[in-house]
Parts: C-alpha cells; sequence; structure tokens
C-alpha cells in the first residue's frame, strides 16, 4: 500500500482528488494540508462523508511518504520549497500548478515575463500527459500536471499534427469552461449573480497563460478564446483547422487511430460531435471531427474533458498510477 501527501486539500481539485484517492485500491492518505482550516476535518468544510483530518504545511511529517499531491495556486511562494523538501526525502511529486509545465526556459520567460525560480527542476520535470508520455512519467520524480484546457486542444490537434495533415500553422481554439476551472478563492466573476444566465469571453487572443504548454505540445501558433460557462465542471472547445489539400475524409479519421489503446480517448461516431455530459465526473476525452467544406481542407473539431478528473485530479491520479507502478486505470474506472 502506497503512502501519499496533498498539499491544498480544500481547493476543488484537492476535494475531487481525496474523493478519487479514498476509493484507490493501492493507497492511503497520509496526510492533507489546508491552510486556512488546518485542524479541522474535510466533511467540517465540503458536503462529504469523508472524514480527512486536515493539518498545517508545519505539521507533515514525510517519513514513509512515497509521493504527494501539490494542489496549490499558480505562483504560491512555498511551492518550490515543498517540492525541494520532497524531493530531498526521496519523495515523487504530482504538482497541479502551471509552474513546472513548460519546459524551455526562454519560452517560460517570455510567457511569464521573468525566469523560472528554479530552472534545475523546470528542466527535470517531466509533462504529465500519459498518452505522449508515458514511459518517461514512469521514472520521473517531478511531474507537471497539465492544464484543463490544453487537453481540449492538445488531444484533438496532436495526430492531425503527427499525420502531417494541417496546412496552417495557425488554428483558432474557442473553449468554454464551467466556474470550477477558476479555482475555489473568492473572485466576483464566479460569484453566482454575475455567472448565472449569462455567457462571456475572458483574456481573448494570446493572453491566457495555457496557450503556452498547447503550443508547446502541438508546435501550432494557437489564437485562443476563452469563454465562462454558467455550469459548475466541464469544458468543450471547438477548433478550427484547414487541411492540406488532398486530404481525404478517410485520412482525417484515420490519424485518430494513434489512440486505438488508450483507455480514455473516444473518437465519436460519424455524423456525432461530444457535449458535456459525455464526460461529466469522468476520466473520459470525447473527440468529435466535422466537416464543413472539405474540398477545401476546412474542419471543424470539437473536444469535451471534465475540467475537474481528466483536466485535474484524475489526471494527476492516472500519473501517479504510472510513477508508483500501478495499473494505469486503477481508482478511475
Amino acid at each position: 500500500m502506497a503512502r501519499v501527501g496533498i498539499y491544498g486539500a480544500t481547493g476543488y481539485t484537492g476535494f475531487e482528488l481525496i474523493k478519487l484517492l479514498v476509493r484507490h485500491p493501492d493507497v492511503e492518505i497520509a496526510f492533507a494540508t489546508a491552510r486556512s482550516a488546518a485542524g479541522q476535518r474535510l466533511c467540517d468544510i465540503f458536503p462529504t462523508f469523508i472524514d480527512q483530518p486536515l493539518v498545517s504545511g508545519d505539521q507533515v511529517d514525510l517519513s514513509g511518504v512515497d509521493l504527494i499531491f501539490t494542489c496549490l495556486p499558480h505562483n504560491t511562494p512555498d511551492l518550490i520549497p515543498i517540492v525541494r523538501s520532497a524531493l530531498d526525502a526521496g519523495v515523487r511529486v504530482v504538482d497541479f500548478s502551471d509552474t513546472f509545465r513548460i519546459s524551455d526556459p526562454a519560452r517560460y520567460a517570455y510567457w511569464r515575463k521573468k525566469e523560472h525560480p528554479a530552472p534545475d527542476l523546470q528542466l527535470e520535470a517531466v509533462y504529465g500527459l500519459p498518452e505522449r508520455y508515458r514511459e518517461q512519467i514512469r521514472n520521473a520524480r517531478l511531474v507537471a500536471n497539465t492544464g484543463c484546457y490544453p487537453l481540449t486542444v492538445i488531444f484533438p490537434l496532436y495526430p492531425l499534427v503527427q499525420a502531417g495533415l494541417l496546412a496552417d500553422a495557425t488554428v483558432i481554439a474557442d473553449s468554454k469552461s464551467g466556474v470550477s476551472g477558476a479555482g475555489r478563492s473568492l473572485a466576483l466573476k464566479t460569484h453566482f449573480g454575475e455567472t448565472h444566465e449569462t455567457f462571456s469571453a475572458y483574456n481573448v487572443g494570446r493572453t491566457h497563460r495555457h496557450i503556452a504548454e498547447m503550443e508547446q505540445e502541438t508546435g501550432l501558433h494557437l489564437i485562443f478564446a476563452p469563454h465562462l460557462l454558467p455550469v459548475y465542471r466541464g469544458i468543450l472547445s471547438t477548433i478550427y483547422v484547414t487541411l492540406k489539400p488532398g486530404v481525404s475524409h478517410a485520412d482525417v479519421r484515420a490519424a485518430y487511430a494513434i489512440y486505438a489503446n488508450e483507455p480514455f480517448i473516444h473518437l465519436m461516431p460519424e455524423g456525432r460531435l461530444p457535449e458535456l455530459r459525455h464526460v461529466a465526473g469522468t476520466m473520459d476525452v470525447a473527440i468529435g471531427v466535422q466537416p464543413v467544406e472539405p474540398e477545401r481542407g476546412s474542419y471543424i473539431l470539437v473536444a469535451c474533458v471534465d475540467n475537474l478528473v481528466k483536466g485535474a485530479s484524475g489526471q494527476a491520479v492516472q500519473n501517479m498510477n504510472l510513477m508508483l507502478g500501478f495499473e494505469e486505470t486503477s481508482g478511475l474506472r
């Protein structure tokens, strides 16, 4: 039985992670931290019967712990010290923030407008996308769990890139996310009265922080338009692409055979497109391929994930399974 710890257990992703781990057959939770709720139990914070004690970070004992999850906000000052302490103690790490996702120092500096705070760890970290980096993740000490939006862009585009079918390296991705994607911290834009019965775009163009990893993993130039949906969970992305002359519809669908043996990725049947209900509460990724003007190479791709499961906590458990030598889908079906 592996022992794991969680830093930041009372955010949406931390709570989702605990719900997955308590039913995992090969794992027990050694500790779960909560900065403002230390001394309480998880069932005091969320409507749940999970009676997990919550401790402060300085109460953590890493003795006998195999792996930790750091479910902390971006730019949290104590993230790097926590990661270093764990690695020094021989404990492996799955990090939820975007601190280690961008592998190239120059790209990181360009997008974050500063140098990386731990360049040695940046270069060591493995991008936590099992469908591409399965073997590297197995051997990694530090895994950078993917962002949620990027999955709905990388998964539908990667097969077309690999098959050399795209005519244009500039791609428009129009994405919509439920409010849980913004996290649990109080913010006016995610109040019920601000999101109910409305629909809004934000950070449109080249400003969203997830663009860097989308481009890193696809090699494309992304124009990205994220939107806030008045729902709790789920992401749906609509992507507009132009294919090379002579590419047939059969060629397009054949490109997705790259995912034929992937347990969680599903290509929708001909003529059908995914919706959030296909993936809500699951690890599934649903991809639809729609010809628009195939004679001109115009296609629309649609992809959905649950941002809290495959887009965050479930993805982290999938990575943990690989790192600790468990069945990759253990605790996730």
